[in-house]
């Protein structure tokens, strides 16, 4: 009996220390395809997101592959449960396919950095 309890108690000692602590940042998407839109269209959309970590997440920087797509992130920590999104704007007067890449820089335990990427063509 004492041999069981012994390894139930390893086990379950192991589970606890075993889970991260720390934000966690899950995105709704890590693509948007704009689609085929015309010279001028609102360029910009969203990424949502959500911290589902202990601790609040923090976005250090948010940056894109080209001066064309414009990223907004949030300006304060997102609290743990918490919901945010980054914006992104795409200059939609330059005509052509769109493939950008945003990357997003957070003290996010389960992924620190994540690259989002945007597609489509404008006509």
């Amino acid at each position: 009996m004492k041999n069981l309890l012994f390894f139930f108690i390893v086990i379950t000692s192991g589970y606890i220390f075993s889970q991260e602590v720390g934000p966690k940042i899950e995105f709704e998407s890590v693509e948007i395809n704009y689609g085929e839109i015309s010279k001028g269209d609102n360029g910009v959309r969203v990424f949502k997101f959500t911290n589902f970590g202990s601790e609040p997440l923090i976005i250090n920087k948010v940056y894109s592959s080209c001066g064309c797509t414009i990223p907004k992130k949030p300006s304060s920590p997102i609290t743990p449960g918490q919901d945010d999104e980054i914006q992104v704007k795409y200059d939609t007067n330059r005509v052509g396919p769109i493939r950008k890449i945003i990357t997003v820089l957070s003290n996010a335990t389960n992924s620190p950095t994540v690259s989002l990427k945007i597609t489509g063509n404008v006509k």
